[in-house]
């Protein structure tokens, strides 16, 4: 497992929670089967992974836009430099099939951005935007 829930802080806003609580349990899936060194598995799930974390962002983005938060672009400038990363990670995956990479990539980068982002950036944000 590389993320804990509790590692990851609430925010005031539901729907924001409920997307770090799903993204969490495929991200957990997807470092089992970087750690498995499963090949198969890690080319199904990294396509889930690469879904989900653009689901979470647009979500996120379209509910900043509706309620006009004042700092959406510098937010969604944290968010396309992940999809930025994840995407020429997944690049390199599909060349190279390194499990190696991919693992460090989760451990040393991921983890610790989603962790800087959520108590940062979307706490920030779910403070504007309320519970909804």
């Amino acid at each position: 497992m590389l993320i804990q829930k509790r590692e990851i802080q609430q925010v005031s806003n539901a729907m924001m929670n409920m997307l770090h609580e799903d993204e969490i349990d495929i991200i957990n899936d997807f470092h089992d089967a970087v750690l498995a060194k499963d090949i198969e598995k890690i080319d199904e799930l990294f396509k889930v992974v690469l879904v989900d974390v653009e689901d979470h962002f647009q979500t996120e983005e379209s509910m900043m836009e509706q309620n006009e938060y004042h700092d959406f672009q510098v937010h969604k400038n944290d968010h396309d430099t992940m999809r930025v990363k994840l995407k020429n990670l997944h690049e390199r995956w599909e060349i190279l099939k390194g499990p190696k990479e991919v693992q460090g990539f989760l451990e040393k980068d991921f983890k610790k951005w989603l962790m800087l982002h959520v108590s940062k950036w979307d706490a920030e944000a779910a403070m504007h935007l309320g519970n909804g």
